[in-house]
């Protein structure tokens, strides 16, 4: 039996679709326990509702399956964050609105991904979820700040890891003023500005 041949009608299935489906992704960088993956789920509910095709990248999944192995070195956070941006910018680039809640804790590896979007004309927006460390430490969602305090653990990003903000984010979100709901509200606010939605 011959194979099909791909025709015009029937394009490869990974060529970029000419449907006017816009497709981004929104990277939401801050210290551990800033709200970052629960602003991420609140809006991507609210997306989903209104029809578009949302993935949310959890930092936590992404160590698990895609990057097992990697510690925590300076280097190794770096290949992290770039790993986590070529799935996100092929996902966006298929109209695909992909939300990702990661630290991404320096300045040099954001920029780099921030790049590989814009060579290939993918929308990226860049979200500084900007919660104090004191706020963060007494929330302690995985109890990280707790076992650093006990000697348990060291290279606490915003302890004693850097943390590199981002001078000027596409959006500076102070998650301790508002709640999750303001605060999908606001990205949601950015992303129909810019023309996402």
């Amino acid at each position: 039996m011959r194979a099909a041949r791909m025709t015009d009608d029937h394009p490869h299935p990974l060529q970029k679709q000419e449907n006017n489906v816009t497709g981004a992704t929104i990277w939401l960088t801050g210290l551990p326990s800033s709200g970052k993956t629960t602003i991420a789920y609140a809006l991507a509910e609210r997306l989903s509702t209104e029809g578009l095709r949302t993935e949310v990248l959890d930092g936590d999944e992404i160590r698990e399956f895609l990057s097992a192995g990697l510690g925590f070195t300076r280097e190794d956070r770096h290949t992290n964050v770039q790993r986590i941006g070529f799935v996100a910018e092929l996902l966006a680039s298929h109209g695909v609105t992909v939300l990702v809640p990661v630290i991404a804790p320096y300045a040099d590896s954001r920029e780099a991904v921030r790049k590989r979007h814009a060579a290939a004309s993918t929308p990226y927006l860049e979200v500084h979820v900007a919660t104090p460390v004191e706020v963060c430490s007494e929330r302690d969602v995985k109890g990280l700040y707790a076992k650093q305090a006990a000697g348990e653990i060291s290279g606490l990003t915003g302890v004693d890891d850097p943390y590199e903000a981002p001078v000027s984010p596409d959006l500076r979100i102070e998650s301790q003023h508002q709640s999750v709901q303001e605060s999908a509200a606001a990205l949601h606010a950015l992303l129909t500005e810019r023309g996402v939605l």
